[in-house]
């Protein structure tokens, strides 16, 4: 199968085009009351575009317009392009999910489990149940974290090891793997710097830089061309504009990135975790990879196998009942996990109206995309707002995709 993301008529992706422009005007609302400057979103369904919008502004202090190659910091949205790396890896048979960490980063030999700190800084340690495993690593159960939340003293250990600090991946998976886990391996879904590791795992398993393996290895076979770790000094001024929510003043422009550099050159310590940059259009080609079972426009990136083992939720009931989570993604009972992403096993049980098998994830920044195998599907999000009061608009702009397909299906 061959799809390449063709525009189409009405007819061929089956969307109705009221409920298309209900998506659209619930965006355009939140524009118009100052929630956000602007958007751009894609959907594409059967394999071809159906809606490319572009709303509100790129910067609101000049008063450009989005566009459909505007650039957009996608932060967390990295996690599931890491998660592909990491599959061409394992479609070369150099990782087993139940492979211990160790046994492709030494670091983590000897890792401990952190058990308390007491008044004096003594550090109370623990030997691990099991070694973490990668498929742990890929699932946020191994018992990382982001080292900034208060966790009992912990955070100070992060801190102390200065591990947003390191030079590259290698200097940050020997710093991880001297710090004690937060807990035992497998018991906890605890969001994490697991994807960093990963990182660290793929240019040591390919012996390439981490942006060197992503852009040979997907971008460019995916045509791409606008997706990196870092923006050149040609492209910045497409960069749209990041902003903050603040009570008393609206929007406002940030002068930088507060949670990673901005790079204007590919940097030695490429976060696999939330790094990328890019635009709708590229990302659209990366989730209909994932749609069309590793492949787009006749190149393969990945094995059909791979794709479905990274879509498949790796937690157990147990787990999913627990109520962990991080923003709006709160694992719960049909809301699981896979490979650095949410998998839907019972969209009903989760309270959203999407396909069974959507794959989904987010960015700190409101970027969200989904893949819904079942509706044949794909839409992507992009935004630049930092704000932990931000509508949920994944959530909702599913409910109103759903009404669309709907709507098409009873006209």
């Amino acid at each position: 199968m061959t799809r390449d993301l063709s525009p189409a008529t009405p007819a061929q992706v089956a969307l109705a085009p009221a409920g298309l422009a209900a998506i659209d005007a619930y965006l355009q609302g939140l524009v118009d009351k100052g929630v956000l400057a602007g958007l751009v979103t894609l959907t594409a369904r059967n394999g071809k575009v159906a809606r490319i919008s572009t709303l509100g502004k790129k910067d609101l202090a000049t008063g450009e317009p989005m566009a459909a190659d505007t650039m957009f910091r996608i932060f967390s949205m990295t996690k599931p392009v890491t998660a592909v790396a990491m599959m061409i890896l394992h479609d070369q048979g150099l990782w087993s999910p139940d492979d211990p960490i160790a046994k492709h980063l030494p670091e983590f030999a000897n890792v401990k489990v952190f058990g308390g700190m007491d008044a004096t800084g003594a550090v109370t340690l623990h030997d691990p149940d099991h070694a973490p495993t990668l498929r742990e690593l890929l699932t946020h159960t191994a018992g990382l974290t982001y080292g900034r939340a208060p966790m009992d003293g912990l955070e100070t250990l992060y801190e102390a090891a200065d591990v947003w600090r390191s030079t590259d991946l290698a200097e940050m998976a020997t710093k991880l793997g001297g710090l004690p886990l937060a807990y035992q391996p497998g018991t906890k879904w605890i969001y994490s710097l697991a994807m960093d590791v990963q990182g660290a795992i793929i240019e040591r398993l390919s012996g390439q830089s981490l942006p060197d393996f992503m852009r040979e290895r997907i971008f460019e076979p995916l045509g791409m061309v606008d997706t990196a770790f870092h923006t050149p000094p040609e492209k910045k001024p497409r960069l749209a504009t990041l902003y903050r929510s603040s009570v008393s003043r609206g929007l406002v422009a940030l002068a930088g990135n507060p949670l990673l550099p901005d790079h204007e050159a590919p940097p030695a310590l490429a976060s696999g975790g939330g790094g990328l940059i890019s635009t709708v259009g590229d990302y659209a080609r990366f989730a209909q990879m994932l749609l069309d079972g590793g492949a787009f426009a006749g190149r393969r990136i990945l094995s059909v196998e791979g794709v479905k083992l990274m879509m498949t939720n790796q937690l157990s009931d147990e787990m999913l009942a627990q109520g962990w989570g991080v923003g709006k993604q709160q694992i719960r009972p049909g809301f699981g996990y896979g490979f650095n992403g949410v998998v839907f096993t019972d969209p009903e049980a989760a309270g959203i109206p999407v396909g069974l098998g959507t794959y989904h994830w987010d960015g700190a920044a409101g970027t969200w995309f989904w893949v819904d195998p079942a509706s044949d599907l794909i839409f992507v999000g992009m935004v630049q707002l930092l704000s932990e009061t931000a509508p949920p608009l994944q959530a909702t702009t599913q409910t109103l995709m759903a009404d669309a397909i709907l709507q098409e299906a009873a006209a």
